[in-house]
């Protein structure tokens, strides 16, 4: 048995990347954070512990970043590209074409949570590989989820959501009671993709997470390292008006 772990992102491009964080850090900052986001969540991924028995994937678009893409994964990780225009059915096919490869469990993560403990996909692999069919999700602070796990190839659970939206997490559990397929659910995290959460991150990374975080995050090395960056470029800036 071998559990997929797909990371959904697209390639990161400025204008194209964090767009709702452009207006706060600048569009070349944003896509830095996009980067370093994937390096992160892969990271966490590739160190799950052996007897897990799992492998990492990027299912990214567009269809022509592939290369973009690989070089941000290590060494094994296999990528889909599923570039279709409306996100559920991104989701969907990513999930049976992970099946049909031949994993036993799938879980798809979001790219904007770079500090995700590991805890948390190992718990949904735990769960998923329990007897009887049912979907994991783990809710994030906004509405929607972080992580979606399933064992078969579910469409109805990705139909009919209003995607970017804060009623996400909801209509999925709607889908689910429609089609009687059991919810495990996670504790609650958080998506970095807006002012507010970009604030979260700060301060997680300072050492302070937000109340609504019952365990530490995973320290996210190449995020850590790009914020240190720009606290150094800061802290010269101001040395440079001071004189």
């Amino acid at each position: 048995m071998t559990a997929a772990v797909g990371i959904v992102c697209k390639a990161p491009r400025a204008g194209a990347s964090k767009t709702r964080l452009s207006p706060l850090v600048g569009a070349e900052l944003a896509t830095e954070l996009s980067r370093c986001f994937i390096t992160d969540i892969a990271a966490t991924i590739e160190a799950l512990p052996p007897d897990i028995a799992s492998r990492g994937y990027a299912v990214f678009a567009p269809a022509d970043a592939e290369a973009e893409i690989r070089a941000l994964l290590p060494e094994g990780f296999g990528a889909i590209c599923q570039h279709h225009a409306a996100f559920g059915e991104v989701l969907s096919r990513a999930n049976s074409a992970l099946l049909a490869a031949g994993h036993d469990c799938v879980l798809l993560v979001n790219s904007d949570s770079p500090t995700l403990p590991s805890s948390m996909l190992i718990d949904a692999i735990g769960r998923l590989r329990k007897d009887g069919d049912r979907c994991v999700l783990g809710p994030a602070i906004d509405g929607g989820y972080y992580l979606i796990g399933l064992k078969a190839p579910h469409r109805r659970i990705f139909e009919d959501i209003e995607w970017s939206t804060s009623r996400v997490r909801e209509q999925s559990l709607e889908r689910a009671v429609e089609i009687g397929l059991p919810v495990e659910t996670l504790p609650l995290w958080y998506d970095v993709d807006d002012v507010e959460s970009f604030g979260w991150l700060k301060s997680e990374l300072a050492g302070l997470p937000p109340p609504f975080l019952d365990r530490p995050g995973n320290s996210p090395n190449a995020t850590r390292a790009l914020f240190d960056t720009m606290l150094s470029a800061r802290a010269d800036a101001n040395v440079e008006r001071r004189s």
